[in-house]
């Protein structure tokens, strides 16, 4: 930690300019909330319905994720590969912190202790409400959530945003309550369900044509962008419509290889790196940047070392694959005649008794693809058209701890000399910020150890944080206390 400004405040006065919290955290009080939560539900569905949130585990969290778990014997979580789910994840021995996080006076009052300014703020707890598999549940579970934090934290609105949580299993879910939080409560920030998981099949097939992978029964993940199961676009339309951009803070535990029975921290490490870049990759190939080019997309809490290698991954592939390069790879263009004869000299014996065969099977490994071009929905004519839908459309949440942030600026390696949209994210309310007084601090760090120079930073903790929630709300900061650098901001972006 930096000793020359161990304290937040003055560290905030010194460097001259506000900083934005990209990604806060607050932590639910589930006494509480589950009173609010059993009426809301009452009100607007009935008994019935409550008692079915009540049977589902309502928002009790450890009840329905970390009880199981804990209650099966060792030989019952391998046999039924049970993931194991995080535990101790919330502040403890720092009350004051802890407090902090579910006391929104409190943090309101500290902000300035914590040197900074303005802060959007995420669900902990509830975070996965959105991918309640009953969609009756999580539709009225999301509704009842931006309700109760609209009304506790609304009052705060000159420092501090809570995001309204939109379900997205279909977009006809994600646009009504895109209606109520943002056209009725007047939210201004939203956190959609960027992954969700549907099933693929009802048996597993026999077929010995069939791959090896994702066939029969089971599921799949999508990524509301390519190979979606619905048309997605009047959601982003509509969040167009009602100025709010997409932040996806979805999690990657228990899925692919994340699904240690023993190890939370196996199963956490770069769990939302993978998540998000999923998201990301998909909204990308799925053209969703070509079609919708005024909206952004937010991707949280994985850093953006992924979005390094996903951006670079993308031009390379591109470069060696797009519609005109792809045809030196087509069997049909190797040259059988010279084929045979390398085959005839160089082969060994059984290779030269079989050089026909060979050839032939050279020439034709697969039959001809449905199309070419993997990039046409993106309509790509050059590399730069890569550049101009990925890197001003994306912008990526890095905790104050993450070194690889600087990656995101260093145009030595990036292509196209690109520089990233890397926000500075708090995480405020996590096992992973031992002292909120801290974050900036440690953030400050990759100045002192000479990673990023000053603009770099101001650009990491204020500036792409109000491009992002500017993008299509420019008056997003008014009221605030960032507002006056905010307006700097827009009339330079609107310049440009």
């Amino acid at each position: 930690m930096s000793e020359d400004y161990g304290n937040a405040s003055e560290l905030r006065a010194e460097i001259g300019h506000p900083v934005v919290d990209a990604d806060g955290h607050w932590i639910e009080t589930a006494p509480v909330m589950k009173d609010f939560f059993l009426d809301f539900v009452k009100d607007l569905g009935g008994g019935d319905l409550a008692a079915r949130f009540e049977a589902a585990g309502g928002l009790d969290y450890d009840d329905t994720v970390l009880r199981p778990w804990s209650a099966l014997e060792e030989s019952e979580r391998r046999s039924t590969w049970a993931t194991r789910p995080p535990w101790w994840t919330l502040p403890a021995a720092n009350t004051l912190d802890r407090a902090t996080a579910h006391l929104p006076q409190l943090l309101y009052e500290r902000l300035d202790e914590f040197g900074i300014d303005f802060s959007v703020l995420y669900p902990s707890r509830t975070l996965t409400t959105s991918s309640i598999r009953d969609a009756e549940l999580r539709q009225i579970a999301c509704r009842a959530l931006n309700v109760y934090h609209k009304e506790l934290y609304g009052v705060y609105g000159d420092r501090m945003t809570p995001v309204a949580m939109i379900p997205t299993h279909t977009p006809d879910e994600g646009i009504a309550e895109l209606e109520h939080a943002v056209g009725e409560l007047g939210m201004k920030a939203i956190m959609i369900n960027g992954v969700v998981h549907r099933p693929i099949g009802e048996a597993v097939s026999d077929d010995p044509r069939s791959p090896n992978w994702g066939s029969g029964s089971g599921e799949r993940l999508d990524t509301l962008g390519l190979d979606s199961e619905y048309d997605y676009d009047p959601f982003w339309q509509r969040c167009i419509d009602l100025r709010v951009v997409p932040a996806s803070h979805t999690p990657g535990m228990g899925w692919g290889s994340r699904r240690s029975i023993s190890s939370y921290v196996a199963n956490h490490i770069g769990s939302f790196g993978a998540s998000m870049e999923a998201f990301c990759r998909s909204i990308f190939l799925g053209g969703v940047t070509r079609r919708f080019p005024e909206i952004s997309f937010g991707l949280l809490e994985g850093g953006v070392g992924w979005a390094c290698e996903l951006f670079a991954g993308l031009v390379s592939h591109w470069e060696k694959r797009n519609a005109e390069t792809i045809h030196q790879y087509d069997p049909a263009k190797i040259d059988r005649e010279l084929m045979s004869e390398l085959f005839d000299k160089y082969g060994n014996a059984r290779m030269q008794a079989k050089s026909e065969a060979v050839v032939d099977s050279l020439t034709r490994l697969e039959p001809p693809p449905p199309f070419l071009d993997e990039y046409e929905a993106c309509e790509i004519e050059k590399a730069e058209d890569i550049y101009d839908l990925f890197v001003p459309r994306f912008y990526f949440g890095c905790e104050a701890d993450d070194p690889l942030t600087a990656w995101a600026f260093d145009k030595r390696i990036n292509p196209m000399g690109a520089q990233l949209r890397a926000m500075f994210s708090s995480d405020m309310g996590h096992w992973d910020v031992p002292e909120m007084k801290h974050i900036l601090p440690e953030a400050y760090e990759l100045i002192e150890n000479e990673i990023l120079d000053e603009s770099q930073f101001e650009e990491f903790v204020l500036t792409n944080p109000v491009r992002f929630y500017t993008s299509l709300n420019p008056n997003f900061f008014d009221g605030t206390r960032v507002e006056e650098a905010a307006k700097k901001i827009v009339d330079e972006e609107q310049g440009s």
